[in-house]
């Protein structure tokens, strides 16, 4: 199976827009998205073509395909108009002999690996006895001058993408 993993829209209809787009060119099965869907935030600055009137309609269109977890910008409001569940705290995804969990730090066995979003920040780093950190970076909102960005996990690769879908880290697990 192979999923394309996201994180961190925050109601940008321009990169909604490319997300669509990469998830039909990735022909991945399923588009796992690490929260923040449709509001920007107090923190943030707004992303381009913020309008998340536009984006419901648009991720509704891919409900059967989604997977999503809630982040700290989702709310029960968000799931009144959006037609796939979001605010589920964790999943936990089997990968081979490892669990892939989803989620602000759950207890984690030794070798699981953590899927995690919110940082806006692409990362792949190992800690503690052998599990593994991964974060797809963001849709919409990119920090600390990393680019626009999503994550495909196929087999027992990971691949960091920009939106254009040229991948520029990959990984073993």
């Amino acid at each position: 199976m192979k999923w394309m993993i996201a994180s961190d829209l925050h109601g940008s209809y321009y990169y909604a827009q490319q997300l669509q787009q990469a998830f039909e060119r990735e022909q991945a099965d399923r588009l796992l998205f690490l929260g923040d869907l449709l509001y920007h935030g107090p923190r943030n600055d707004l992303p381009r073509d913020y309008a998340p009137k536009k984006v419901i309609p648009l991720l509704n269109s891919l409900a059967p395909k989604l997977l999503c977890v809630r982040g700290n910008c989702d709310a029960e409001v968000d799931q009144m108009v959006l037609n796939f569940p979001v605010l589920a705290d964790y999943a936990v995804l089997p990968v081979g002999q490892r669990l892939v969990y989803l989620n602000h730090l759950p207890p984690l066995a030794p070798g699981d690996i953590l899927l995690h979003g919110h940082t806006h920040v692409p990362a792949w780093t190992n800690f503690g006895q052998g599990s593994l950190y991964l974060n797809p970076g963001s849709v919409s909102i990119p920090k600390e001058s990393t680019a626009h960005s999503y994550m495909t996990l196929e087999g027992n690769t990971a691949c960091w993408k920009t939106m254009e879908g040229a991948c520029y880290h990959q990984l073993q697990l």
